[in-house]
């Protein structure tokens, strides 16, 4: 017995130290980051303003790991706010995953957080704030995980290829708190910067009345593909970069680089094309897909594309051109030496085209008719009408009219593939090069979404109801996840899941692609599943960011998950969380004209809007009068809306003025304090039709309309009610906040003057 203790005392310590010795041998290796997050000054237009920059630079570094490693990433939040860094498209675990409020608690000011988690995968990704709108200025960049050099699925030729990390991203000299505002105003300051105004005007001189009436009798504003305006367009965070050598080595022709893309924007998408010939596809969304070759693509919003190009020739730099989707702006890269050779530009939008499809897709109830068409995965771009490049130029019919064929019951007349040369990337045809099934035995829960919204209000949902609205989607690990999306608006929405790659359902079979981005065009219908392996609360949303923060997304969280130690007290997280999409946004507009002075303030979510109007007249009204509503909007298309209000006037005029309205009832018009119930209605041609019955017994009906485009910066507005009340005016849009003015009102009289707005 001594002597078997002797041997245990002496082989255990032996034993201890091989077993340490050869953890360490196999351990994974540790990768550090340290982040300085820091606000900063740029200057990309000639304007200095605020940015934030992380160790100094836009983009952020890109960060390089090899499957296998541990990656150790310090955060140092140098800002005078809370911040955030989301690593998009990692399996992690939940507590990693960098979204504010959801899997942590923001990072404070002057403080540091550590993310750690093991590198499990590779491919080409990206990393962002999730917090507020700081991705837009500034917080964005490649993160980049490489293979083992063993790896089976080592790919020769394309994974040993010289390689370039491109982030693409806009700037806009306005802050992103005010593009938001002002996009939930309905602004139309941005369609006059990309001159995609379509005003009453530009459409007769485009032979395009009809189309014009009929979008507005359908209530919708004017036909665009965007929602931003940005004043430059960056990649690796220069409009213009020249690639001559890559680690040392000089280009030359014959050579093939890789380049690894990731759409940091904000809210565009991007056509990539190159002046050297074709591109070819290898990878998306950080997943290997069999190399295929095509003309050009549009990469979505947070997407990333692995894409090899070639230098067909010595002595000459080709052109790598990334276009916005509205044609307004690019940024280009030169890869090679010598003189440039230049990408064809791509040519303006037809406006009044789109506009014509899409009066024919939009019902008078503001749903969309697909015509039974059942699109899905990309290929039938309803844009396509307004690509002259596919179409041809406006009133000319090309062979891609098809020799003025009928093709109006054609699907074939939205696929860009079958009526041009030009060969376009679809999902379609992305194949992995492995299987991707998803365990045979596991139990399939589906579920079902429409994507819902209006450019009028800027309101982004699913079936309807913004994140604040919407309970968690319980899922259970183990399942498979089954979801189907439909694209119930007019705009494309590229849709993100945290934590999981999904398989996209794209006629591939066992190798469907897997991704973890889905653009999803108006009339769409796609299907994706992923299994629930990961417990935690993971983020569901559209990754346009001002889609995003109006409440465009869901939460999945599994069933009796354990709970996030980041999270300490969960329902004060859930109120901040929820506090994105009720925001209030405001406006105020102010006209300072010789008759009198009026305006209006409001503050407007999702769902209520809070307005006072006002007048003070100088001359055939001395006195002034205000109203107050508030009201909550009802409907998809928030056409409706119910409100209580307030109406006080004051008028001096000597003696007390009554009249009689058009219903015969006596109106004291001089001196009144009154409260009201109504309602607002949206009618055909945009016109807001207002009925208000006051406590004073008084019943009052007004038609009333502000922003009839009658050109470029012309705008008409008219109003008239059963007060026997009446106005007519003209405002010419100087700039974003300042109008000149002329009108008529039947208190007031005429007047003309400067009108500012914010």
């Amino acid at each position: 017995m001594a002597i078997q203790k002797t041997i245990c005392k002496k082989v255990l310590p032996l034993a201890a130290f091989f077993t340490l010795l050869i953890s360490n041998l196999f351990a994974q290796k540790v990768v550090r980051y340290d982040l300085y997050v820091k606000d900063t000054i740029v200057n990309f237009t000639g304007k200095a303003k605020r940015a934030i920059a992380v160790n100094g630079q836009i983009p952020m570094p890109t960060l390089t790991f090899t499957e296998g490693d541990t990656a150790e990433i310090y955060v140092h939040n140098e800002l005078n706010e809370t911040t955030s860094l989301h690593w998009h498209g990692l399996f992690l675990p939940n507590k990693e995953d960098g979204v504010p409020n959801l899997t942590q608690m923001p990072i404070k000011p002057n403080t540091t957080h550590i993310y750690r988690f093991p590198i499990i995968q590779h491919g080409t990704h990206w990393y962002h704030s999730h917090s507020g709108l700081q991705e837009q200025i500034g917080m964005y960049g490649n993160f980049v995980m490489l293979k083992k050099q063993n790896d089976p699925t080592f790919r020769k030729g394309i994974d040993d290829l010289p390689t370039v990390p491109l982030v693409l991203s806009e700037w806009t000299d306005y802050k992103p708190e005010n593009v938001h505002r002002m996009l939930h105003n309905a602004t139309d300051w941005f369609a006059i910067k990309k001159n995609a105004t379509q005003s009453y005007g530009e459409a007769i001189k485009a032979g395009h009345f009809k189309t014009k009436l009929k979008n507005e009798w359908k209530r919708m504003l004017a036909m665009d593909v965007s929602d931003v305006y940005y004043d430059k367009i960056l990649m690796n965070g220069n409009p213009s970069t020249d690639i001559k050598s890559i680690d040392g080595k000089q280009l030359k022709g014959g050579d093939k680089v890789r380049l690894r893309i990731s759409n940091g924007g904000a809210s565009s998408y991007f056509w990539l094309t190159y002046a050297g010939g074709k591109i070819t596809v290898v990878a998306n969304d950080g997943n290997d897909v069999e190399p295929v070759e095509v003309d050009r693509l549009i990469i979505a919003v947070s997407e990333t594309y692995d894409v090899v190009v070639t230098i067909p020739a010595e002595n000459t730099a080709f052109e790598f051109l990334a276009t916005t989707e509205d044609r307004t702006n690019s940024a280009s890269y030169y890869i090679g030496n010598g003189i440039k050779q230049l990408v064809s530009p791509q040519p303006r939008l037809k406006y009044f085209e789109g506009m014509k499809m899409m009066n024919d897709m939009m019902k008078m109830n503001g749903d969309l008719d697909d015509m039974g068409m059942n699109m899905s995965l990309n290929q039938m771009d309803m844009n396509v009408v307004m690509y002259p490049e596919i179409t041809g130029e406006a009133k000319k019919q090309t062979k891609n009219t098809m020799q003025g064929m009928d093709m109006s019951n054609d699907p074939n007349r939205y696929n860009a593939n079958a009526l041009a040369d030009i060969v376009t990337l679809n999902y379609a045809m992305l194949q992995s090069p492995t299987k991707t099934n998803l365990p045979k035995d596991a139990p399939v829960k589906e579920l079902k979404f429409e994507l819902t919204g209006n450019m009028n209000r800027y309101v982004w949902s699913l079936d309807n109801k913004v994140v604040s609205e919407a309970d968690k989607i319980l899922i259970k690990k183990g399942e498979n996840i089954r979801i189907i999306l439909y694209n119930g608006s007019m705009m494309r929405h590229p849709m993100h899941l945290h934590g999981h790659d999904f398989r996209l359902l794209n006629g591939q079979g066992d190798n469907a692609p897997l991704k973890n981005i889905v653009d999803i065009m108006p009339m769409e219908t796609d299907t994706l599943e992923f299994n629930a392996n990961v417990e935690g609360d993971w983020f569901f949303h559209c990754h346009i960011l001002y889609h995003m923060m109006s409440g465009m997304g869901r939460v999945f969280t599994y069933e009796n998950q354990a709970a996030n130690p980041l999270i300490p007290n969960p329902k004060l997280a859930q109120r901040k969380l929820f506090a994105d999409d009720r925001k209030m946004h405001f406006m105020f507009q102010n006209d300072f004209a010789t008759n009198g002075n009026d305006g209006e303030m409001m503050l407007q979510n999702t769902r209520w809007s809070i307005g006072s109007e006002w007048r003070l007249g100088y001359h055939d009204m001395h006195g002034y009068e205000t109203e107050t509503h508030i009201g909550r909007y009802l409907g998809k298309m928030q056409w409706l809306m119910p409100f209580v209000g307030f109406d006080w006037r004051y008028r001096k005029m000597g003696i007390d003025e009554q009249e009689k309205n058009l219903f015969g009832q006596t109106n004291t018009k001089d001196n009144r304090a009154v409260l009201s119930f109504g309602v607002n209605y949206t009618l055909p041609m945009l016109v807001r039709f207002q009925t208000e019955i006051f406590t004073d017994g008084i019943v009052r009906l007004q038609l009333m309309r502000e922003d009839i485009p009658v050109s470029k910066r012309l705008r008409f507005a008219f109003m008239v009610n059963t007060d026997k009340e009446y106005m007519a005016g003209l405002h010419y849009i100087l700039g974003r906040s300042f109008s000149i003015r002329t009108h008529y009102d039947s208190d007031m009289g005429f007047g003309a003057g400067l009108s500012i707005n914010y």
